[in-house]
């Protein structure tokens, strides 16, 4: 699997809306949380060895933070026709195997992934309470075969200091993972397909 880095967004861009359902059929939208001060969009998937590797760190974070004012959005947009493992049936066995707290979402047009600039799983957007980006950067510094424990520190001290009413350092970490799996013909111009097809 490619190994892709996130992209580079401006912090201060807004969050995109989005409306998108859930393994039980129900839609969940951007406004549907306004009443949290901090919003976490994480693109993530079930196939990805970046993302196998923190989704019980990350259910943990997220259990964590729920009662302190973040709401936590993960989407799956890997074309699920290519992987049948990224089905919508699937995203839900995976939230109910691995304790996701959180809405787990499929964008299946691919169409919030592209809006976000999301390139890779996991690549985590991490919102304040006025939904400008803050934080676009790793979950911590764990990798697939290099021994760190995976803590989410990094990702942690972000979302502290939003729900503190400051901003994350500007200098942050890109996140590191699997490049998200766009169906042929709708690669984005970021792609390393598309790149490769032009």
């Amino acid at each position: 699997m490619p190994k892709t880095e996130s992209n580079p967004i401006d912090l201060g861009t807004r969050a995109a809306d989005f409306l998108l359902p859930d393994a039980q059929g129900v839609l969940h939208g951007l406004a549907d949380f306004d009443a949290k001060p901090a919003l976490l969009v994480a693109f993530i998937s079930n196939r990805c060895p970046f993302v196998v590797l923190i989704r019980e760190q990350l259910a943990a974070f997220a259990r964590d933070y729920a009662g302190k004012g973040l709401q936590v959005v993960a989407i799956n947009a890997n074309d699920h026709e290519a992987h049948p493992e990224e089905t919508l049936a699937r995203i839900g066995e995976e939230a109910e195997k691995f304790g996701y707290s959180f809405p787990y979402l499929k964008d299946a047009s691919q169409q919030t992934a592209k809006a976000y600039g999301a390139a890779c799983t996991p690549d985590f957007f991490l919102f304040g309470t006025d939904r400008r980006l803050a934080y676009h950067g790793q979950f911590d510094d764990a990798r697939p075969g290099n021994g760190k424990p995976v803590t989410g520190a990094d990702l942690r001290a972000a979302v502290d200091t939003v729900l503190e009413g400051g901003r994350p350092v500007a200098s942050q970490v890109p996140s590191i993972g699997c490049n998200i799996k766009w169906s042929t013909g709708n690669e984005p111009v970021w792609s390393s397909s598309a790149a490769r097809a032009a």
